[in-house]
């Protein structure tokens, strides 16, 4: 038996679980992982609320962490127990240990700590995802980034500014401003104290920018598209103020012929060779100082429902861990 935390019914935080589970031996293909940190991220919250959909429930919550390998299954050659390895993989992850297919894990340099794994493996590969596949983000352009002192905000900041951008963030109060400041943001813009579209025209002259980065959604989501210059890229991550509503095509066109995309993780990182050019390239780049990873919340894993509380009341800032 090992400890997890499961949701049985949908719903507020109240509905995650500490409880024993099982944790069968590996399978074919599979890696039994001792989980020394867990990330904590939005779409856990999505999750656990319903807007995304389990496969069944009870599941156990959670979507990256970073462990010790215990045990390899049959099949299995490029691990070995005791190797450090880190992982995003859809659910599963609230767990002081769990069973997980080989294919889903890289091994984490010596380097990088077990909280930075844990939080580099969903919000760092969709860092890297934005910035270099999405868009690929090049010296000059000028970028807006929602919510810039969040968990992904962070490191979409100091990794655009490392590429050559001039970086635009936006948020919740000063003492979030002065973090989005001292990690690559060139301006930061307080939107519940100004019109952040005013703003975004105002300092970069009406020329305005190359791509919004966008994962609060609905609060956002109309003046983001003002925010961009003709053939501008509207990129929507996420939903941390609810869905974007649906919108007519027409707005694009009525915006300067904009793009917009709505991508998610799993389809940047489909095959293995994805999944180890993303985290290669993420990891050298903390490696190499490009990118300091900022944790700056701990929780226990039996108080994930306090850490979810926390999270949905904007009352965390960088990226938070789950100790199990």
């Amino acid at each position: 038996m090992t400890k997890a935390v499961r949701v049985h019914k949908v719903g507020g935080p109240e509905a995650l679980v500490y409880e024993d589970v099982e944790v069968p031996a590996p399978g074919p293909g599979e890696v039994r992982i001792r989980q020394h940190a867990v990330g904590l991220n939005f779409i856990d919250v999505y999750f656990r609320t319903g807007l995304y959909k389990a496969p069944g429930l009870p599941f156990i919550a959670g979507n990256e962490a970073a462990g010790e390998v215990l045990a390899v299954g049959p099949g299995v050659t490029n691990f070995h127990p005791g190797d450090r390895v880190a992982y995003y993989f859809t659910l599963g992850g609230y767990a002081s240990e769990r069973v997980i297919p080989a294919d889903k894990l890289v091994k984490l340099p010596d380097h990088i700590t077990y909280e930075q794994g844990a939080v580099l493996m969903l919000k760092g590969l969709t860092v890297w995802y934005l910035l270099h596949k999405t868009f690929q983000v090049e010296p000059g352009h000028r970028v807006l980034i929602h919510a810039a002192a969040g968990g992904i905000g962070l490191l979409a900041c100091q990794w655009a500014k490392a590429l050559g951008a001039h970086v635009i963030g936006t948020v919740g109060s000063k003492a979030k401003a002065d973090l989005a400041l001292a990690n690559g943001c060139d301006h930061v813009i307080l939107y519940n104290e100004e019109d952040f579209v005013a703003r975004v025209k105002q300092i970069s002259r009406n020329e305005l920018c190359d791509v919004v980065y966008d994962g609060v959604g609905k609060t956002t989501f109309p003046g983001s598209l003002s925010c961009l210059r003709p053939r501008g890229l509207f990129v929507s991550f996420g939903n941390a103020s609810g869905p974007v509503p649906p919108f007519p095509l027409a707005e694009l066109n009525n915006h300067g012929s904009l793009f917009a995309t709505r991508p998610k993780l799993n389809d940047y990182v489909s095959t293995r060779k994805e999944l180890l050019e993303g985290a290669d390239t993420l990891f050298a780049a903390v490696i190499n100082g490009k990118l300091h990873v900022p944790i700056n919340h701990a929780y226990a894993l039996k108080d994930a429902a306090k850490a979810h509380t926390e999270l949905e009341s904007r009352a965390t800032t960088g990226a938070a861990i789950l100790r199990p």
